[in-house]
């Protein structure tokens, strides 16, 4: 496979940059991100998590930042893409939520604020190295700020009932006892869309890492898209490729076998 002509490469973070049992990005894959900065690709971070949320690497700084599964986009100059969950539909998912005894929170791009916390959100934000914020205010803040994203503890059987009767809301998962919910005509795919148009660029000029579901559509968006080793079967389904594991470097690996780096002594 062939990479001469990527321009763009985005990166998913927790079980792609981030082994998820370590919590933390080894010295070899920061090393990589380094490394391929020093080449003058354009480099993205593309994740669920909340702009106030998104680790910080020492000693690199990505480029663009897609947020909220896609549906805040934006670099150090501008924002590039936003679409919020309509105030009518987060509060009927907030509703739905409760009608199943599942708190949630709400995210906007500079605060989360729960209105209650179970076992399943509790663990979930953990993996992110998170605290549940339970807040007095959360109606107020669903009634009138931007929602971007609504995460809570949920199984798969309990899809249709977050989303019962919601007009425009999806969605996206990349733990099996958790979801985020995001407006259905969103996504990392979308996201990315956005991001190669800002930068003139074509689908066949970009590359993307991801290991979850929430990242079958960014694997779909651009001309090559790689799955994690430790990524699901419905990834690895879609996926041009697979590369190693998360805890053993498998992004490294992989853009050193394909001469995107040179090896690291």
């Amino acid at each position: 496979m062939s990479l001469e002509n990527i321009k763009i490469i985005f990166f998913d973070i927790d079980g792609t940059l981030i082994d998820i049992h370590s919590r933390k990005i080894s010295k070899r894959t920061l090393e990589t991100l380094i490394r391929l900065k020093e080449r003058n690709f354009i480099l993205c971070l593309s994740t669920g998590r909340a702009p106030l949320t998104v680790p910080r690497f020492e000693g690199w700084e990505p480029d663009v930042y897609l947020t909220f599964n896609g549906s805040y986009c934006y670099n150090r100059q501008q924002l590039i893409y936003k679409n919020p969950i309509s105030t009518e539909d987060a509060k009927l998912i907030v509703k739905n939520a409760a009608s199943i005894n599942r708190p949630v929170s709400a995210a906007t791009p500079k605060r989360l604020a729960a209105n209650g916390k179970d076992d399943d959100l509790v663990r979930y934000f953990a993996l992110a190295k998170l605290d549940v914020d339970v807040s007095n205010d959360f109606d107020k803040m669903i009634e009138n700020d931007e929602i971007y994203q609504i995460m809570s503890g949920g199984l798969e059987r309990e899809y249709p009932a977050f989303l019962r009767d919601v007009k425009n809301a999806k969605i996206a998962a990349w733990w099996d006892r958790a979801v985020d919910i995001i407006p259905a005509d969103s996504g990392k795919g979308v996201g990315i869309k956005h991001v190669l148009a800002h930068y003139h660029l074509k689908k066949e000029e970009a590359l993307a890492f991801g290991d979850g579901n929430n990242d079958i559509e960014m694997l779909q968006a651009v001309g090559t898209g790689v799955a994690m080793e430790n990524g699901s079967d419905e990834l690895k389904a879609v996926a041009d490729d697979i590369c190693g594991h998360a805890a053993d470097d498998g992004v490294y690996h992989y853009c050193v076998k394909h001469g995107l780096i040179a090896e690291i002594e």
